[in-house]
């Protein structure tokens, strides 16, 4: 696991607030980062979270700022 870069700018997003397809802007800098880009252009994961087999958070860098983002929300209830 990478170290956090820049511990004191974490921004956090709830993906239940992101676009259908699951990007969003980066907080910090408003660059595009979707999870369709598997280039790492844009950012880096840099760590994830798991409970029961199922991925609860996920934190990543954007490339372009340096800024740390951590993503929760991904799963969501059926009775919602």
């Amino acid at each position: 696991m990478k170290k956090l870069k820049n511990k004191g700018y974490t921004y956090t997003i709830n993906l239940a607030n992101a676009e259908d397809d699951g990007s969003f802007a980066c907080p910090k800098c408003n660059t595009s980062i979707s999870p369709e880009d598997e280039t790492e252009n844009n950012y880096e994961i840099i760590d994830t979270k798991i409970v029961n087999n199922e991925l609860t958070e996920l934190v990543l860098t954007c490339n372009k700022c340096g800024c740390t983002i951590k993503l929760i929300g991904f799963h969501q209830d059926s009775n919602a």
